[in-house]
């Protein structure tokens, strides 16, 4: 289970990272909900991050 989870994790964290290097594409029609979309996305994760660290057993590195 403590394996999953710092798989999860791991997997939140490459989420967001590309969610921030993502450039918006102003001219696409479409981009203003795209963006939108992602900021709700990144929320969702970083819960989920504080959620999964939370639960994790005492003397457990996160992200290890």
């Amino acid at each position: 289970m403590a394996h999953d989870s710092a798989r999860l994790l791991r997997e939140l964290h490459e989420l967001i990272a590309a969610l921030d290097r993502r450039i918006p594409q102003i001219q696409r029609a479409g981009e203003a909900a795209i963006a939108r979309e992602a900021s709700a996305l990144k929320t969702k994760a970083l819960e989920r991050i504080a959620s999964l660290e939370r639960e994790a057993p005492a003397g457990q590195a996160a992200g290890s």
